[in-house]
């Protein structure tokens, strides 16, 4: 066994482990970041990248995806605290905990990409309902004619 294979085998120190934290707990973690390819969530991998990229395509949650969208959100921010969690606690090697971090922004730019899609308010909805009221009003009068 090298030295590196023994380095990389051994505990994180406490300042490798508050770097680490530091960093994924920093507003600009996700800036540049690369994400995992597949994370484990709830015992389902979850290819991140690919859920990331859907998410950018979305503009709106259409109110019958609206709580499939808030379930999603809410194990994504389970799985952060876990993993953080694992951080600040756990006797890591570098790479394990490295991996962690990897997964925690990762998790965090799936988080943003969520929060990123609009949800429709009361003035949608209103418009919505108006668009459709003045629709039935307009085919009652084509029935009347």
């Amino acid at each position: 066994m090298s030295d590196s294979d023994a380095t990389s085998a051994t505990s994180i120190t406490d300042a490798e482990r508050e770097a680490l934290l530091d960093r994924v707990n920093s507003p600009s973690a996700t800036v540049g970041a690369s994400v995992p390819d597949e994370i484990d969530v709830h015992g389902s991998a979850v290819d991140l990248s690919a859920f990331i990229v859907e998410t950018r395509k979305v503009d709106t949650v259409p109110p019958a995806l609206d709580r499939k969208v808030t379930a999603a959100r809410e194990s994504l921010r389970t799985e952060r605290e876990r993993r953080v969690d694992r951080l600040e606690t756990d006797a890591l090697d570098r790479e394990t905990a490295e991996a962690l971090a990897d997964e925690v922004v990762g998790i965090d730019r799936a988080l943003n990409a969520l929060e990123g899609i609009r949800r429709p308010g009361f003035a949608d909805e209103h418009h919505a309902d108006t668009l459709a009221g003045h629709e039935r009003w307009l085919a009652f009068v084509d029935q009347v004619r």
